[in-house]
Formats: C-alpha cells, structure tokens, sequence
C-alpha cells in the first residue's frame, strides 16, 4: 500500500533501515530512519515537511457522496444510529484531547463549524493540567526573541529546526496575550507587569506564571470558554481506538476515529472533514512518571497505524526533580503518576544535594543547578549510581519563607501532607519520564502526510525541541501549533465533503461482552500485569542512560513479551476487532515503546536525551531527525488498523 509520502522523496537519502521485529523473530515490517541532506545545506526540516508532506489544498480528493445536502448546525450533533444500535456522530471538526492544543484549536474552528472535542477521561485530566513551571515567552525590553531562539537550539543539542524555532518564539507573546484575554490569570509583580520567572536553560526571566500551578490555571480558562461555546461538544469518557482512514491513490486521508466509552463500554464513531490530535504524551511506558494516567500514547500509536510519518522517538525527557516518596517522612500510599516538583525551584535559587549534603552540580556542568533538564537529570542518575542511592534533595529553605510559599503553595501543601516543610527541609527529589519530544512528524501548519489529520501539542513532532525541550516551551508550542492549524483546516472544510453514509465504509469495532465476565478479567489482570513487566524493561534498558547491547535486549524481551500477552489473549477468545480500554492502552504502549527502542537504536551518538555509553560524544554527521516512515507490513496487533482501509 504506498503512503502519501511516496511521492517527492528526491530529497531523501536513507542512512539505514530501522527493523521492528515481529514477535517470532523475523523481519516482518521495516521503518526506514530517513536522513533530510547530510550536508552542512541540509533543508530545513520545516521546509521538507511544509513540502512533502503538506496537504495540497488545491487537490483534496473529494470523498464519495450519498447525499450532499449535508451541512452543520451551530450547537446541533448531527448523529445515526445503525440498526445494530450502534452510533456515528457527524462534525466538521474533531479534536482528539482536551489539554491546551486541543482547547485551544476548538475555539477557533469553533467560529467555522461543529467541533467535537473527544477526551479520554474528565476533560480537565490533561498533561496542561499538570503543569506546573509556566509558558515562557519574550514579554520583557531586556530580553529578545533572538535570545529565546538560542536558549532553545542551545537546550536541544542543535538539532531544532531553526524556522520552527523562530516561528514559535516570535508568535508566542501574542499567543500569551490571546490567553489572558480569553481569561487566564497569571501572577504580576508589585510594578503591575507579569511576573516573569526564569528556568534552567533560560538566559532571562520570561516564564509566564501562575504560582507553581500554571497548567491548572490555563485547563480552566479554556474549559469555561469551551463549555461556553454552543458550537462546541465534549465527550468526556471517550477512547480513542483507532483513526478511520481511506486511500487515494498514493495518499492517506482521515474521515474521523473510532472511540469506546469507558463507562457504558458502547462503540461510538466520530466522522469529520478535520481532525486534530492532540492526545498528549506516553509517559506510561515507564514505571514512574510525572503523566497524567491518560498518557499512554494513544495518538502516536493510533497516527503510525494510519500510516503517518514518526520522528525523533528517542529523545524521552525525563524530568529530573519528581518527588521521592520514600524520601518523605510519611511515605504515601502508591500514586499513579509522580508528584512533579517543578523546574522553577531551581529557578528560584534551589541547589541539588547528595545525601551527604554535598553540592553536586558544579561538578558536571558551569550552569549548575540551571543547566539544562537533560544535563541535571544525567548528573543525578550518575549520583545515583555511584553513591548506590535512591534519591538526591532540592533545597529551597535558605529562600525567605513566605516567598517560598507564595511562590510554590502547591508543592509546599503536598510536602507537608507528607510530613516535610520545604520551607525548613530539603525536597527528596528523584528523576522521572516528563515529556517526549518525538512524535507524529508536522509542518509549520500542523499539517501531516495524512490528509485532514493535524497535530499539535506533545503528540506532535515539530522540530522546536530537537534533541531536548527547553522548560516551558512546551506550553508555548502547544498555543503557536494549535493557532496556526486553524487556518488550514478551515480550508480543508471549506472544499471538502462527506456524508452520512460514510458510517459504513468501515467494520466496526465491537466491546468484548461475549467473553464473559469470568474471561474478560482474567484478560485484564493479565494486561495489568504485562504493562507492569513492559514498564520495567523499559526503565531498565531504555533510561537516562543507554548501551547497544541494552536496547538490543529491550527490543528482544518487549518483541517476546508482545508476543505472549498477544497469544494470551487470543487464546482466551479476544478478537482482533475486540476493543477493550485496557487492551487497546497496552497495545499502544507497546507500539509507542518499539518505536522508542527502534529510534534509540538508529541514532549512534550521544546528544540531548539520548545518551549511550557506546557513543558517548556528539557526532556532527548524525545531526539529523531520526524519521520512520510507514509500513504496509505491520504484523502485529499494535502496529495495524482495526479494520483494512477501503478504497475511496
């Protein structure tokens, strides 16, 4: 099956094919890591993807039509219930999560069309709600945006791309300005200007606050205006399974997704003229994570299984101060994801201690304590490592008291629910899986090589980050990417058509009822038990700290592990058509940890996130993405569709 990108490749040149496995052992399906020019002129990456992969608006194939009377109403769903029961929902816009990108983008398009915002849980359970440092931006005459540009090419190793760079650093005050007048309140210095704060990596203070609860303060004023909005619907408890996609001749196009509600387990499908991703991250193939419970890559594995262009997988950052609760005098009960003690505290004046009460990092990087996440995180784990401990403190206390706890009440609230004073005691401090800066490969528009599929947010690889993110950046990247989708795929829907009919091109996915109680959580336990086992390898192997020999190791037991879960559930009466939301979680995670792996494999230098002890120095001729282009050949239940994609 050829991809929208087979066409207007000339450019490339491919530097090795990347293999993922399939569970006997044999080379079922091959990704290639595609190098862009590997001279000193390479092309930007923002140029190749605006040219390669940008839908051609001029020439959207125009799906078939049953009836093309159709149109939207402003605060109506348009919906039909098959005779089986089943249901299709009809919108001109579908936003796949509901964290910053997605609200954000929701209310533009809202002024053109219907927008169904599909989110998994509550709609405020989102990475934006979690975070905690702030949005930076050049907002002060003593910075530049020259400046922000250089923080983050320098925070990502040199392998961002420098137009995305600029686009971002230069739209983001305004995007800032946009959010407060949509009503987000943030904290003003005693002069009545923002209260600009600085971060590790940063050269000045720019970060846009609200105390340590930032994410929080942004998700409620995008909700309230989202609620308020009668063009707009959120399905909360929806799961998104997997895209529906037809093909065109050499080109891939998105109609909508397929979702299960998590609660009444009913099969519900979403067709659209746009869809958005905007799914967030997958913290949640590692054991310890600063993710909200939702982040387990949903939308990275559900776009590669639609055949869209994967870039940079292997640069996983982990944030290097999350709470250690063993560390903490009253050790709470086990937390679904970890307590994030933001970047700001070393901002603010925070120094890292070993347990010895030595200051450590002068020792590993000039800039200390303000080096940048990657830097810190390293230090730390080699700290570890050395010293055959389990956590490293943060020390704020020598800060004036109420300066501390105005400027960090939440994190001082949960210490103290635990027993510490941060404002007497140092914060026992571990790293943790934060961020991923790969994902589905976009251009400056968020366009992909999926035509009507858009990205923006963690999901999104956009060459801002390149080999590490900048602290609060991604916030930033978030608001630019969501903003500038808008105007596209308001094209895309104005020369676009589809009809009710289109419900049926597709089989549709059904819940496992017919296993029986007694089956069903046998099944689940088992998964449970697979995405604990899945976890470990990948904190193991696939750390901080890497090796050749390791990440071999890591494709082999996740192939074999894959393969056992696979078999297990198959045995046991599941389906390939089965969906289920803890099945379809782990075959997600499984697709985003293969991809992990094999990109990490693919790269053969140290830089940025990914460090291996093979290639411990940055090599000039490896800067590069990484980019794994899709496969017809996908074997395994994680790494194809649903359903086989008709021919429109």
């Amino acid at each position: 099956m050829a991809t929208g990108i087979a066409s207007g490749c000339g450019q490339l040149h491919l530097r090795k094919p990347v293999y993922l496995r399939n569970s006997y052992g044999n080379k079922a399906h091959s990704h290639s890591n595609v190098i862009l020019n590997g001279t000193q002129n390479q092309i930007a990456w923002s140029s190749w993807v605006s040219n390669v992969l940008r839908v051609n608006r001029s020439s959207y194939p125009q799906c078939q039509v049953i009836k093309t009377n159709w149109k939207s109403r402003r605060g109506t769903i348009k919906s039909s219930q098959q005779r089986d029961g089943s249901v299709t929902r009809y919108f001109d816009f579908i936003v796949i999560g509901s964290g910053i990108a997605g609200l954000r983008y929701a209310l533009e398009v809202a002024k053109h069309g219907t927008v169904a915002v599909i989110t998994k849980a509550e709609p405020h359970e989102s990475s934006t709600n979690y975070a905690q440092g702030g949005v930076s931006a050049v907002l002060c005459p003593l910075d530049s945006v020259e400046n922000h540009i250089q923080d983050t090419i320098v925070a990502g190793a040199y392998l961002c791309d420098k137009e995305t760079v600029k686009v971002v650093c230069t739209e983001g005050p305004e995007r800032i300005r946009e959010l407060i007048a949509i009503g987000a309140s943030f904290d003003h210095g005693e002069d009545g200007n923002l209260d600009l704060a600085r971060e590790g990596g940063h050269s000045h203070r720019r970060i846009v606050h609200a105390a340590d609860m930032t994410g929080r303060e942004i998700e409620r004023a995008l909700l309230e205006a989202v609620f308020k909005n009668p063009n707009i619907h959120v399905f909360q408890h929806h799961f998104a399974i997997d895209l529906l996609t037809t093909q065109d001749g050499s080109d891939v196009v998105c109609h909508g997704v397929d979702t299960i509600h998590t609660e009444t387990k009913e099969v519900i499908r979403f067709i659209s003229k746009v869809t958005l991703l905007a799914s967030g991250g997958v913290g949640h193939i590692y054991p310890s994570t600063t993710n909200p419970t939702v982040a387990t890559g949903d939308g990275m594995a559900m776009a590669h299984r639609a055949q869209a262009v994967i870039s940079n997988m292997e640069f996983v950052q982990f944030h290097p101060t999350a709470l250690a609760d063993e560390g903490l005098p009253n050790i709470p009960s086990a937390r679904e994801n970890a307590f994030l003690i933001t970047e700001a505290v070393r901002g603010d004046g925070g120094i890292l201690y070993n347990l010895d009460m030595e200051r450590f990092m002068p020792m590993y990087d000039e800039r200390a304590e303000l080096a940048p996440r990657d830097v810190v995180a390293r230090s730390i784990d080699d700290q570890l490592k050395k010293r055959g401990e389990k956590y490293v403190l943060l020390d704020i206390s020598h800060k004036p008291r109420e300066k501390v706890l105005s400027h960090f009440p939440n994190i001082a609230a949960e210490c103290l629910r635990h027993g510490l004073d941060i404002t007497q005691q140092p914060i026992p401090v571990v790293p943790a899986a934060h961020y991923m800066c790969g994902g589905v490969r976009a251009g400056l528009e968020g366009e992909t090589n999926v035509q009507g599929l858009y990205v923006a947010g963690e999901v999104a690889c956009t060459g801002l980050h390149g080999a590490n993110r900048l602290a609060s950046n991604s916030l930033l990247e978030a608001l630019v990417f969501a903003r500038r989708a808008v105007q596209p795929s308001i094209d895309h829907v104005n020369v676009s058509r589809i009809d009710n009919g289109a419900s049926s091109w597709w089989p549709r996915p059904v819940a496992p009822m017919a296993l029986g109680d007694t089956v069903l959580n046998k099944v689940i336990r088992r998964t449970r038990e697979v995405r604990k086992e899945l976890q470990s390898i990948m904190w193991e192997y696939v750390g901080i700290v890497r090796s050749t020999s390791r990440l071999n190791t890591a494709e082999k037991r996740i192939k074999e592990l894959e393969l056992e879960w696979e078999t297990y559930l198959f045995q046991h009466g599941w389906e390939p058509t089965m969906v289920g939301v803890e099945a379809c979680e782990m075959r997600n995670l499984f697709c985003c940890a293969n991809l992990v792996v094999s990109s990490a494999l693919s790269r053969q230098e140290s830089r940025g996130l990914h460090y291996t002890t093979d290639f411990p120095h940055v090599e000039e001729s490896e800067r590069l993405p990484t980019v794994i282009f899709p496969s017809q050949r996908n074997s395994t239940w994680s790494t194809r569709q649903l359903h086989a994609q008709p021919i429109s």
